[in-house]
């Protein structure tokens, strides 16, 4: 049972990262290269002199930055969640926290570009107390060294603060720029959904977070 201490640390931890996305929100509604600085400043000193830093003690001391790829516009969408599956659920075993449930609100579509195809990401709601949007992503780079996380990234989880709000009338914004490894990525000890089959892309993603290495 983790104690009082840890309990608070870890709030505190929720409560900065709700108060970035909230800058980060207001920042990319005219500056959305700014608003991803910002975010990966914060994100880094966050994971550096935070308490509840989901980094191993013995992967702190010599931690600089995380390793997140310079932003490029061309992988921001505003994006509306097509209904067009009916209703799913996905029950996640985590084991420290139970089932986690999940209902399928829809997708959202990815444009084809010149050199890349289109490509659909489910958008689940947390069907259980704090509710909020979850969107994790995981593309093709997870397969070799250098590339993405091996469970896939998180783009939205917004019960825990990651919401890059919306877009134009009816639309959510989709920023891959802004996908970020869960914690289990750092320290095994943490349960993290992971990205079902719905949310596994066929191309490579070579923005946001990349995978983690210790130094």
């Amino acid at each position: 049972m983790p104690s009082a201490v840890t309990a608070l640390h870890v709030a505190d931890w929720r409560r900065r990262t709700h108060e970035m996305y909230a800058e980060v929100r207001w920042v990319a509604q005219t500056d959305p290269g700014a608003a991803h600085d910002l975010w990966r400043r914060t994100r880094d000193d966050m994971f550096r002199s935070h308490p509840a830093t989901p980094l191993l003690p013995e992967h702190r001391d010599g931690f600089d930055r995380l390793d997140v790829k310079d932003y490029d516009p061309a992988w921001r969408f505003e994006l509306e969640i097509q209904d067009d599956r009916g209703v799913e659920r996905h029950d996640v075993e985590t084991g420290t926290d139970g089932v986690v449930p999940f209902e399928l609100l829809g997708s959202v579509h990815l444009p084809a570009t010149e050199g890349r195809d289109a490509g659909s990401l489910d958008v689940w709601r947390l069907a259980s107390y704090g509710g909020g949007l979850h969107l994790p992503v995981k593309d093709a780079s997870h397969r070799r060294e250098g590339g993405t996380y091996g469970g896939g990234r998180y783009l939205l989880d917004t019960v825990k603060g990651s919401d890059l709000g919306p877009g134009a009338p009816g639309s959510i914004v989709v920023d891959l720029n802004f996908a970020y490894n869960p914690s289990c990525a750092y320290d095994p000890a943490w349960a993290c959904p992971l990205a079902p089959a719905g949310n596994v892309l066929g191309f490579e993603v070579p923005v946001g977070e990349m995978g983690f290495s210790p130094a």
